[in-house]
């Protein structure tokens, strides 16, 4: 049995020993606290948002250029692909030129070298290859190249008088520019 001393004793340190009241935290600040950094959260998340956005943008337009790009080299590929070859053959139209401009008595050579001129004239044509017209024209630095100049009678100043080697363009692109003789 314990004595009252005992007793005493053991119920102040019960007392000393029972827990203070402990201090509940107010449920509305803790709500806007809440509040608070879901806000955040959603400030920081938008902004993402809103810099992913512009990079996807900007991705998308670089895409779209570039595929435009890459469309208009095609069909600039696509309406020029004979360029090159019809360089290598303008030189072959110069020869059955000059061949035909010579007098012969072989009727069947000529007859052949027309037909050969004429076929290499018509499958450039068809690819779009044309002439360009000088002879009497005034002189273009676009399309003629001036060799040489002389005065002329009846004729004004800046006139392709004569032709020494003919032009050729490809739809609308130079080929080959037109060397000619000007009027002064």
């Amino acid at each position: 049995m314990m004595s009252d001393e005992e007793k005493i004793i053991e119920e102040e340190t019960v007392e000393q020993t029972e827990p203070e009241e402990e201090i509940q935290p107010d449920p509305e600040e803790e709500k806007d606290a809440k509040i608070r950094e879901l806000t955040s959260e959603i400030s920081e998340l938008n902004e993402k948002v809103a810099v992913l956005k512009n990079e996807y943008a900007k991705a998308y337009a670089d895409t779209e250029n570039t595929r435009k790009r890459l469309q208009k080299e095609f069909e600039t590929r696509n309406k020029y692909h004979i360029q090159s070859f019809a360089l290598e053959i303008l030189p072959v139209l110069d020869n059955c030129e000059r061949a035909l401009a010579h007098e012969t008595t072989d009727e069947a050579y000529r007859k052949g070298v027309e037909m050969i001129y004429s076929q290499l004239k018509n499958a450039l044509a068809k690819e779009g290859v044309e002439e360009i017209e000088a002879l009497n024209q005034p002189f273009d630095a676009n399309w003629h190249q001036a060799l040489m100049s002389e005065p002329k009678e009846d004729t004004e100043p800046g006139m392709v008088i004569e032709v020494l080697q003919k032009g050729y363009k490809l739809k609308d692109r130079l080929l080959r520019a037109a060397m000619v003789k000007i009027s002064e």
